[in-house]
């Protein structure tokens, strides 16, 4: 059993895509940043489906080559691969959606780092991991890399791996066709079509669209194309043919595309055709290398590549392989898949990135009380901002680094040490309402429209707490509904995780049943957070509705975190234990039972930066002692 499920090779850029859409890319004011490069799509892509990939590539040295390699990591791709080059830079991709058929694109390749990759590069025991090898056009361009593609193919096939070539005909790319010809996807050129020719023997898996087949057979006939193609290759040939599908042809070609196996299409709404072959290519190996049959291979490649060209982005538009199951038995509920709320409501949640499995939160997000702690003590409120900073070095001190922990801290008076929290490890909630609300208002630095979000890095979560209750008024439950609808949506539009709290108790009494109705109505109105807060409950029976609530609407949700409601550690202790109980529970998130001591004493002079800096991270070890002990107990009992 070989190691790796496929390994590909070739092009990886950072793709920065034009948000506007229906204008040229003169006029696009914003760009979207992603992953891209066709082997680089495709191995995340197929990472999403299951399989075990990893890509052969170089990087440059900088923030670019840095994030297509961490953004790797977190699609589940073996890097090992991805070389680091000191002196070129990442490549860049600049592109847009004019409409349908037209994608402008510029690319930004002179002398880029994947470019430069050589034999060198090519690791003959990685090689060796390996079921199957595959290579794109572009890498056969030059010199240089064409032979460590060579050797990469060499090695494969001495491995018994199976081999796939992804034409992946880029005129530009080959010096055919000019720096504003980008979106060209076909220009004649014999040297090219030698060049492929002079290859393809090399492989049992040759991939294109029938332009692509017109460069590797030298005609225009796509029929007359494939045949040129048989004559110098016994590969298995699938031809893309649009929103027609695909066709493929194992043995000698017929006399019409019509004659090749196929398998179901899906006929659905053209938003975005970049990135289209890509996701194919991910759901044509899903099914090759498990041993599928054509047809069934064919539909999970023709279903990729239908997700492609409906959302915004190459490797995000992707589906992980339980939205392709979804899809498979919902069916085309809408054409414009990416209007399909249900469907990207599991697109977004089966393809979130990050293990949260155990949440110790440190929450200093705290304004209001802090700022009543300092007024008490006539100290200025820009004192807060240096004890957050405090409270952060406990985090991190208690943290060492290791998984499993975050805080929740806010950009208004806590904005140094949110700004020093970024890139960390730390799981970051930052929070949007305004102080003690009801109903429920947001900061102002949200915008009345909630534009504020598109400034947050991605990895904040958006945490908003709403004083609700299930017993209120008609009139108080919709102003506060409105406002959190309109966050849900506000957050998915910026790609930010979102953290609901409710604390009920505070308004109105509650029973066993509190918890469970209030999440039942907040999914009934199209809030699907990828968090829950909720306060520490009573009994067995409460936790048990709530989390069932919880799984029922939503069994990708995130998971649960308990608050603290300021309780002393007796009381925590007890709560953790019976929160603990449940899977769906993944921890705490708890603020002044580990700062409110310090707090007072820091700003009124009579605590040292260290000495509040120790007792805090004393105050976190015990909590996090506490949850880990009661978890470990809850799974001795299973």
């Amino acid at each position: 059993m070989k190691k790796l499920d496929l390994i590909t090779i070739g092009r990886s850029s950072v793709d920065l895509y034009g948000s506007q859409v229906g204008g040229r890319l003169e006029d696009m004011a914003s760009f979207a940043k992603y992953i891209g490069g066709s082997p680089t799509n495709i191995a995340a892509g197929a990472a999403r489906l299951g399989l075990n990939s990893a890509v052969i590539t170089r990087v440059g040295d900088e923030h670019m080559g840095r994030f297509i390699r961490e953004q790797l990591v977190r699609e589940g791709v073996d890097v090992r691969g991805v070389k680091t080059d000191p002196e070129r830079l990442t490549a860049l991709v600049l592109l847009g959606i004019r409409d349908q058929n037209q994608f402008p694109l510029i690319f930004y390749r002179e002398n880029c780092a994947d470019m430069a990759l050589s034999e060198d590069d090519i690791d003959p025991a990685f090689i060796a991991e390996a079921a199957c090898v595959c290579a794109t056009g572009t890498h056969l361009s030059h010199p240089k890399t064409e032979a460590a593609v060579l050797k990469a193919l060499k090695l494969a096939r001495e491995n018994g791996a199976r081999t796939a070539l992804d034409i992946d005909y880029r005129p530009n790319l080959w010096g055919v066709a000019g720096h504003g010809d980008g979106e060209s996807r076909f220009v004649e050129s014999q040297k090219v079509t030698a060049k492929l020719q002079s290859t393809l023997h090399l492989f049992d898996l040759i991939v294109g669209t029938e332009e692509e087949f017109h460069i590797a057979g030298g005609s225009t006939d796509t029929l007359a194309a494939l045949n040129a193609v048989r004559k110098v290759s016994n590969a298995t040939l699938v031809c893309k043919r649009g929103p027609m599908g695909a066709s493929v042809f194992a043995g000698e070609i017929p006399a019409s595309l019509d004659d090749g196996e196929t398998g179901e299409g899906f006929p659905i709404e053209v938003f975005n055709v970049l990135g289209a072959g890509d996701g194919f290519m991910a759901g044509l190996f899903r099914g090759w290398l498990r041993g599928e049959d054509w047809p069934t291979t064919l539909k999970y490649a023709n279903a990729c590549g239908a997700f492609a060209v409906s959302r915004h982005g190459c490797t995000p538009a992707y589906p992980s392989w339980e939205e392709l199951q979804y899809f498979f038995k919902a069916g085309i509920r809408n054409k414009a898949l990416r209007k399909d709320e249900a469907l990207e409501q599991v697109h977004w949640s089966t393809n979130r990135k990050g293990d949260w499995d155990t949440m110790r939160v440190f929450a200093f997000d705290h304004r209001m009380q802090l700022e009543a702690i300092a007024d008490e003590l006539g100290v200025k409120h820009e004192r807060i901002g240096a004890f957050k900073k405090l409270c952060l070095e406990a985090a991190q001190t208690v943290s060492g680094g290791k998984a499993g922990y975050g805080v929740l801290c806010d950009g208004r008076l806590g904005r140094d040490a949110l700004f020093a929290a970024s890139g960390s490890g730390l799981w970051i909630g930052r929070p949007v309402e305004w102080p003690g609300s009801r109903p429920l208002t947001l900061e102002p630095e949200l915008g009345k429209d909630f534009g504020g979000l598109s400034e947050w890095p991605l990895e904040n979560v958006v945490k908003v707490l709403c004083f609700y209750h299930p017993d209120d008024t008609e009139e108080m439950r919709a102003a506060q509904e409105e406002t959190v609808m309109r966050l849900f949506q506000a957050t998915r539009r910026n790609r930010l995780e979102m953290l609901l709290e409710v604390i009920p108790s505070k308004v109105g009494p509650t029973d066993d049943l509190t918890a469970a109705r209030i999440v039942e109505r907040f999914y009934e109105i199209g809030v699907y957070p990828d968090w829950w807060k909720l306060e520490p409950m009573k009994t067995r029976a409460a936790w048990k509705n709530a989390c069932d609530a919880v799984h029922r609407n939503d069994p990708y949700v995130r998971g649960i975190v308990v608050l603290g409601l300021d309780a002393p550690q007796s009381e925590l202790e007890e709560s953790f234990r019976l929160a603990a109980g449940f899977d769906l529970v993944k921890g705490f998130a708890v603020g002044r039972t580990i700062f409110a001591d310090a707090a007072r004493a820091w700003l009124g002079g009579k605590m040292t930066d260290q000495e509040a800096v120790k007792d805090m991270a004393q105050r976190y070890t015990s909590l996090c002692r506490i949850w880990d002990e009661a978890r470990a107990k809850k799974g001795e009992a299973a």
